[in-house]
C-alpha cells in the first residue's frame, strides 16, 4: 500500500489547479473543506496501516531506493497530517463564513499550502523537504498580502524577507551536508551527526533554519509582528502548519540522524527555556489580541522541543509527551484565533483598547475564549491539562538539576501565559458594555463566525475526555519515530551499487540485519 503516499500530495494538488480554473466560488469553497477531511481521513487510515504494517515507504516513479524522490510515512508522521488536516479545515471554514473566499484564489493558495504540508510530512529527503517548504511558502505570500492593505503588505515584506533568508540559510545547510556525507536522504544519514564533525556543522546550519522557521527564541521576532497583521484565518493556518512542521523535522533529525546524542542535552535546555520565558511574559506587553496570542504560538514551541533533551534514557515518554503538547496547540492556539477573528470581523478590530464587556453582549463568545485559556494555561477540562502533566512526568523521570530546573521554568512559563490570558479577559470581556451608540445592541458575533472556533475547542475537550486513547496515540506516534531501523530498512531497499559510500553503508547494514 506504499504506493497510496504520493497522493497525499497529489490529491490536493489535483484540487489546486481545479479551483484555480473553475469560475464557481460554490466549488472552490467545497473544495477548501472536502481536501482537508479527505486528507484528514486518509492520515487516519494511515495511522492505524503503520500500526500494523510498521514504516512504509515510496519511490516516486518506482525508481531504486536512493535515487527516487522518496516518501516515507510511521504514525507520527499520520498523526501530523491527521492533525494539521483538522486546522486547516477550521480555518477554511472560518475563512468562508468572514466571506473572505470571495477572493478568487484564496481557496487554491490554501490548497496549496496543504500540498506543501502533506509532502513535508511525508519526504525522507532532505533536499526535497527543502523544496516542499517553498511549495508552502509560495502561496503563504499570497495569503499574506491577499487584500493589499498596508497593514498586510508591511507584515508580509517582514515575513517574505525572513523566510527567503531562512530558505537560503537551509540550502545551503543541505548542500554542505551533501559535501559531508554524500547523501541527504535522512534514512542514508542515520546516525551519521554523531561524532562526525563536519557532518555535525552541516546539520547545525540546517537546525538554525528550522528554528528561524518554528520562531524559536532568540530567532523568534519576525513571527508576532508578520502573522497577526493578517487575517484571522490566514493566521489559524499558518499557526497550525507553518511552525508546526518545522518542528516536526526537528524531532525527526535528532531522533534519526543525531541519534538522540546527549551531549546537545544543556544547549536545548537553554534555548527553550529562555523561549518559554519570553513567549509567556512578552506578550503581556501587546496590544491586540491576536498579537498576544502570537507570543503564545511562540511560548508553545519550546515546551514541544525541550522534550528533545529528556529523549536519551527515557525516549518514548519524552517523545510522547513533546507529541501530544503538539497536538493540543495546534489545536488550542487555532480555536483561540479564530475565536479573536470573530471579534474582529464583528466589531472592526481586535485592539485591546477598544474593546471591554464583551461577556455581556457575546457569552458564548467569551465561553469559547475561556475554555481556550484554560487549555493554553493548562486547566482541565482541556487538552492542555494531559499536555502539561506528560511533560513535567517526562522530565521528572529523568530526576536531576536539568529536570528540576525545566519543570520550574515549565510552572513560571504557565504563569505567565495565564497573566497573558486574565489580562486579555480582563481588558476585553470584563468591564463596562461597549457604547451603543457605535456598538448598537444588535450587533453581535453570529454563532456562525464562532462555530470554526467552537468546533476545536470541542476536539481539545475530547482530547481531554479521551485521555487514554490519545496517550495510547502518542506513545504510539513516539514508537514509529523511535524504530528508526524500520525507517532506514523501508526508505534503502534495493539501493543502488554507485550511490554515496553513506548511503551504501546503511544498506549494507540493513542487509547484514536480516
Amino acid at each position: 500500500m506504499d504506493y497510496v503516499l504520493p497522493l497525499f500530495v497529489g490529491f490536493p494538488l489535483l484540487a489546486v489547479a481545479l479551483t484555480t480554473l473553475a469560475p464557481w466560488r460554490g466549488f472552490r469553497d467545497v473544495s477548501a473543506l472536502m481536501v482537508p477531511v479527505i486528507t484528514g481521513l486518509a492520515g487516519g487510515w494511515l495511522f492505524a496501516y503503520t500500526g500494523t504494517h510498521g514504516t512504509i515507504a515510496h519511490s516516486v516513479g518506482l525508481y531504486v531506493g536512493g535515487v527516487a524522490i522518496p516518501f516515507a510515512a510511521d504514525q507520527f508522521s499520520a498523526v501530523m497530517i491527521v492533525t494539521s488536516s483538522i486546522v486547516a479545515f477550521a480555518s477554511n471554514w472560518f475563512a468562508i463564513v468572514v466571506g473572505e473566499t470571495r477572493a478568487r484564489y484564496y481557496a487554491p493558495l490554501s490548497l496549496m499550502l496543504l500540498t506543501g504540508v502533506m509532502g513535508a510530512l511525508l519526504t525522507a529527503d532532505l533536499f526535497n523537504f527543502f523544496v516542499f517548504i517553498e511549495v508552502m511558502l509560495l502561496p503563504s505570500y499570497g495569503l499574506l498580502t491577499m487584500t493589499g492593505t498596508w497593514a498586510r503588505l508591511s507584515a508580509g515584506r517582514t515575513f517574505v524577507l525572513v523566510n527567503l533568508a531562512t530558505s537560503t540559510v537551509l540550502l545551503a545547510g543541505v548542500a554542505l551536508l551533501y559535501g559531508a556525507a554524500g547523501a541527504v536522504n535522512i534514512a542514508a544519514l542515520a546516525g551519521a551527526a554523531k561524532g562526525n564533525g563536519p557532518i555535525t556543522v552541516a546539520m547545525g546550519v540546517v537546525v538554525i533554519a528550522l528554528c528561524v522557521k518554528a520562531g524559536v527564541f532568540p530567532v523568534h521576532t519576525w513571527l508576532p509582528r508578520s502573522y497577526p497583521s493578517t487575517s484571522a484565518s490566514v493566521m489559524g493556518l499558518f499557526s497550525g502548519l507553518h511552525t508546526k512542521v518545522s518542528v516536526y523535522m526537528l524531532f525527526r533529525i535528532y531522533v534519526v540522524v543525531f541519534d538522540l546524542d546527549s551531549r546537545w542535552m544543556w544547549l536545548i535546555i537553554v534555548v527553550c527555556c529562555a523561549s518559554m520565558l519570553v513567549g509567556a511574559f512578552a506578550g503581556l506587553a501587546e496590544n491586540s489580541m491576536r498579537r498576544v496570542l502570537s507570543y503564545q504560538m511562540v511560548n508553545g514551541m519550546p515546551f514541544i522541543l525541550v522534550m528533545l533533551a529528556f529523549a536519551s534514557g527515557n525516549e518514548r515518554a519524552a517523545l510522547a509527551a513533546g507529541i501530544l503538547y503538539m497536538l493540543h496547540h495546534m489545536i488550542t492556539v487555532g480555536s483561540l484565533i479564530l475565536a479573536t477573528g470573530a471579534v474582529e470581523e464583528t466589531y472592526g478590530t481586535d485592539l485591546i483598547s477598544k474593546l471591554h464587556g464583551l461577556a455581556h453582549r457575546d457569552p458564548w463568545v467569551a465561553a469559547v475564549f475561556a475554555a481556550g485559556a484554560f487549555s493554553v494555561v493548562g486547566f482541565p477540562p482541556f487538552s492542555g491539562l494531559w499536555g502539561k502533566v506528560a511533560l513535567v512526568v517526562a522530565t521528572a523521570q529523568r530526576g536531576d538539576t536539568a529536570a528540576w530546573i525545566v519543570i520550574c521554568v515549565i510552572i513560571v512559563a504557565s504563569f505567565g501565559a495565564f497573566m497573558s490570558m486574565m489580562r486579555l479577559w480582563r481588558e476585553t470581556f470584563w468591564g463596562q458594555p461597549l457604547n451603543k451608540e457605535r456598538y448598537p445592541d444588535g450587533l453581535k458575533v453570529r454563532w456562525r463566525r464562532l462555530a470554526p472556533s467552537a468546533a476545536l475547542m470541542i476536539v481539545s475537550f475530547g482530547m481531554f475526555l479521551f485521555a487514554g486513547p490519545m496517550f495510547q496515540a502518542t506513545n504510539a506516534a513516539a514508537e514509529g519515530l523511535l524504530d528508526v531501523d524500520a525507517y532506514t530498512q523501508a526508505v534503502l531497499e534495493n539501493v543502488p551499487v554507485g550511490l554515496p559510500l553513506d548511503v551504501q553503508v546503511n544498506a549494507q547494514a540493513l542487509e547484514g540485519g536480516k
